[in-house]
């Protein structure tokens, strides 16, 4: 219950603060995420990054219609599905969420000074767990 107490806190925060520097890096906090989902595992539909993300597919195609509309991302046609496109990075999207990563990752650093690899090991591994604690929750209701 700590750490749930903790996240909840934590999460809002880094939200608020990506809301906060996103007239800055022209990103909103539901495009950043879906590019940066794309950034790590390459092309997905809108139905599987709503899925990996949690959230409604019908959110996720309104950050794919933002990004598409700012030229961030493209739909391709997907050979394993006649009607759910791909959508993959261009390389303006890659441009923007790189940048935008280095700068968080940047500014992580500072909360890691005094925190061991074992440390962080540790947090991965009880927040997978709590994560997959939840697996079969369904964000379409």
């Amino acid at each position: 219950m700590e750490i749930f107490a903790l996240v909840g806190p934590l999460y809002r925060r880094v939200h608020r603060k990506i809301e906060q520097d996103a007239p800055r890096q022209g990103l909103s906090v539901g495009v950043r995420a879906v590019l940066d989902l794309l950034r790590q595992h390459g092309p997905m539909t809108v139905p599987q990054v709503g899925r990996a993300q949690s959230i409604s597919r019908q959110f996720v195609q309104r950050m794919v219609n933002d990004a598409a509309a700012d030229g961030l991302v493209e739909a391709l046609p997907n050979p394993a599905h006649a009607r759910s496109s791909l959508i993959r990075l261009t390389d303006t999207g890659r441009t923007a969420i790189d940048a935008v990563v280095a700068r968080e990752h940047a500014l992580l650093r500072e909360a890691a000074d005094d925190l061991t690899t074992a440390d962080v090991d540790a947090c991965v591994r009880v927040l997978s767990r709590m994560l997959a604690l939840f697996e079969d929750t369904d964000a379409n209701g």
